[in-house]
């Protein structure tokens, strides 16, 4: 049963706790209370944030217990989620951490695994990634989205590090001049290494306060930096600030913001599937990126952010939306150019019966069962083969031999575009598209 709270009792019950690495301020009924959230992801551009999307996110915790993560910063977001917004929980508790000491403090593990929503607040993303990556904090985090449904999402640098890559910020921020002029400057810090486990934002990364200033380069170069460094064909979602996007369960991604009064913009970018070949035409360190692709190396759908969130994005397919407009971005010698685009159609991709590049022979594509790869280096050495859907999500994984000749059965597959991964012992060696009937 859900509980009233009075001001006397939020008074009351405030309290201010510190430790070496930690410190706590705790608002609302100190009785833990369960519930059974909705689950989701509730992604926020910086600056301030929208209601109504905080409301969403709320919303989801399902009058549960709301806890706020954070590395400098005191207690704002207590009196607001708590009472402001007009949403019922139980508390609101927020625990600003030190150093990294507070990746194994018991307290805060058992805090997250009370915490009915989760949210990130803004500051040094840098800090979240030391100072948690690879703890039980960080364990306790992704076992309660996994486990409890919980509701998770966060602001500016809590934004940033919500994707299965993030750009960590290790050595300072980077502009889109730096990034442009030159992919491998020093900080360009792309990172892979598992932190927060979210279900549609696989092999993706995110950005926000895209207006300000503009970033659209240098999220251009870490998709780039992505595609050459793991040769994974990345997505992005990139926010203005005062917008949100706001993924339910089912992967619908809807765009909070104050449209028509304000240009509030959000961003859902991939590499388009249409060329053969998505790799960077000059991606060299020390050299201007270019990656055009007759000018339309990179599909973007971009959505007005509104008070009603009626415009939206399906982030199962990643091609189909409501409301927004088609761009194609494109860089040369460091100069990034942003069209009007046609809508992507991965599903009519001219394919032929048989692909080859120097390294292997792919037959049939499309393909309805058994799909044959002849390796044609015999310096290959592959080992294993991965089947990624269009969500970059592990489908199938295949050991090998490395034998002149390997067979793959996809009859059980939906149909779809699917990425062929070739690995050996240490790296991705080749990538090759498939359609499945």
């Amino acid at each position: 049963m859900k509980k009233l709270i009075s001001t006397a009792a939020l008074f009351a019950s405030l309290s201010l706790s510190f430790s070496q690495s930690y410190t706590s301020y705790f608002s609302g009924n100190e009785n833990d209370t369960i519930t059974n959230p909705e689950g989701g992801i509730c992604l926020m551009g910086g600056a301030t944030e929208d209601d109504e999307a905080m409301k969403w996110f709320l919303d989801r915790a399902e009058g549960g217990d709301v806890l706020v993560l954070r590395a400098s910063g005191s207690d704002g977001y207590n009196e607001y989620f708590l009472n402001d917004l007009g949403i019922e929980i139980n508390s609101v508790e927020t625990i600003v951490c030190h150093d990294a000491s507070s990746g194994s403090e018991p307290y805060i593990v058992d805090k997250i695994n009370k915490a009915e929503a989760i949210w990130f607040a803004g500051g040094n993303q840098w800090n979240y990634v030391d100072f948690w990556r690879g703890t039980p904090v960080n364990d306790a985090i992704n076992s309660a989205i996994k486990n409890r449904n919980i509701v998770i999402g966060g602001t500016s640098a809590g934004m940033a590090i919500q994707g299965d890559f993030y750009f960590s910020a290790e050595n300072g921020t980077v502009t889109s001049d730096e990034a442009l002029e030159n992919p491998f400057n020093q900080y360009v810090t792309v990172d892979s290494t598992k932190f927060i486990a979210n279900e549609y934002l696989q092999h993706t990364i995110t950005d926000s306060h895209f207006d300000n200033p503009d970033r659209k380069g240098r999220l251009m170069v870490f998709l780039a930096r992505i595609y050459h460094d793991y040769g994974t064909e990345g997505k992005a979602i990139a926010i203005d600030e005062y917008t949100a996007v706001c993924i339910n369960s089912s992967g619908i991604a809807r765009v909070y913001g104050g449209y028509p009064s304000f240009d509030d913009n959000a961003y859902f970018i991939q590499l388009n599937c249409e060329n053969e070949d998505m790799s960077p035409e000059n991606i060299v360190a020390g050299e201007p990126l270019t990656w055009n692709k007759n000018s339309d190396a990179l599909k973007i759908y971009n959505i007005k952010g509104t008070p009603s969130a009626n415009n939206s994005f399906d982030l199962n397919d990643w091609e189909n939306g409501v409301g927004g407009t088609w761009q194609n971005w494109s860089a040369n010698q460091g100069e990034l150019t942003v069209e009007d685009g046609e809508p992507l159609n991965c599903s009519s991709l001219n394919t032929d019966e048989i692909v080859q590049t120097k390294n292997v022979l792919l037959y049939p594509n499309p393909v309805s069962d058994l799909v044959y790869l002849n390796f044609l280096n015999t310096k290959y050495e592959a080992n294993k083969i991965v089947v990624l859907n269009n969500l970059g999500q592990q489908v199938l994984i295949q050991t090998c031999d490395d034998s002149q000749l390997t067979s793959m059965n996809l009859a059980h597959l939906s149909s779809g575009v699917y990425t062929l991964q070739i690995w050996n012992s240490s790296k991705n060696i080749e990538n090759l598209r498939i359609v499945k009937d």
